[in-house]
């Protein structure tokens, strides 16, 4: 297991201050959260009062705050990191990544994949892999950041036949994750994803609204067998104490109408057949 690193010091007052913000709560708000005095949650804010371990926990508690930022706040108030961070590869963590590959094994034929906290690519099965056609290799060499290989023009942007759409979709979630985890990473991802062009294929290809666009957004990939359509779930660890586990999604595409499973099924019948199974 790697040491936890010790966060950048910051002051315990004004990083509580930023976060009940960020919450858009009032003072009035966090203290009945936490059940303690307007009075003693000022004190905190300015300095007047140093917290004990138990309050920058339960604080941070009531502010939803990510393990990653909980050990931050720990640190400000000078108290050490509770939460470890482990590699992947770390013998501890065997079983969860066991338990990934197994999920992702498990959705076969439909695609899908695990990412960190940034998008960066975790693991994939080989229905996603087969979608990756046509894709420049240097967006390929780790770490793949999948939002980037998704918009990006020599990545799959060309044969994303809504690319508007999807675009304008996985920045919501940008945003959405900022909001929750202030991430100046995640912040500048949004810059660049809006920064890139709209591809001329993308422009000339007419796609037809899937009858359930009032529902998700789908994601509607042009391939060799058809425009194949797509809606993603997210699945997370439930109730993590290890700060890589925490940040870790699963994003498992199924497909969106009958044409996309029977493609689907083929394309893996073609895998199998020409790896001799």
């Amino acid at each position: 297991m790697k040491p936890m690193k010790t966060p950048s010091p910051v002051h315990f007052g004004d990083y509580l201050r930023e976060w009940r913000q960020r919450r858009r709560m009032s003072q009035m708000d966090l203290a009945l959260e936490a059940e303690i005095s307007t009075r003693h949650l000022s004190f905190l804010e300015t300095g007047r009062s140093q917290p004990s371990r138990d309050m920058v926990q339960l604080l941070s508690e009531k502010l939803d705050m990510p393990l990653r930022e909980r050990n931050v706040m720990l640190a400000s108030a000078g108290f050490a990191p509770v939460y470890s961070e482990r590699s992947l590869d770390d013998p501890s963590l065997r079983s969860m990544r066991e338990a990934i590959d197994l999920v992702l094994k498990g959705h076969e034929p439909y695609p899908a994949l695990a990412v960190d906290r940034h998008w960066s690519l975790v693991a994939a099965n080989e229905a996603l892999l087969a979608l990756m056609q046509g894709v420049d290799q240097a967006l390929l060499k780790p770490p793949v950041n999948v939002l980037r290989l998704s918009v990006h023009p020599a990545g799959l942007a060309r044969r994303i036949a809504n690319f508007s759409e999807w675009r304008d979709h996985l920045i919501a979630r940008l945003h959405h994750q900022v909001n929750v985890t202030g991430d100046a990473v995640l912040s500048a991802l949004i810059e660049e994803l809006r920064a890139y062009p709209i591809p001329d294929a993308a422009r000339r290809t007419l796609h037809s609204k899937p009858h359930h666009a009032d529902l998700v957004v789908p994601l509607q990939l042009t391939m060799e067998e058809g425009v194949l359509t797509f809606f993603s779930t997210t699945t997370v660890f439930g109730t993590p104490v290890d700060v890589t586990l925490s940040e870790l999604a699963i994003e498992a595409f199924f497909p969106a109408d009958a044409e996309t499973a029977d493609a689907l099924r083929r394309m893996a019948e073609k895998r199998q057949a020409a790896a001799g199974v």
